[in-house]
């Protein structure tokens, strides 16, 4: 997903591009974290 808003940054300088990137990255961090306690929490 990160290649798209990457792509339009990297041909047009765009900041909001940029920025959408890194909110899609934070993101991903964010479900993986999720997922990790999800699987925690499941082993006693």
């Amino acid at each position: 997903m990160i290649d798209v808003p990457w792509k339009i940054f990297s041909q047009t300088g765009n900041i909001e591009a940029y920025l959408w990137m890194k909110q899609v990255e934070l993101d991903e961090e964010e479900e993986e974290g999720i997922d990790d306690t999800l699987l925690e929490d499941t082993h006693f």
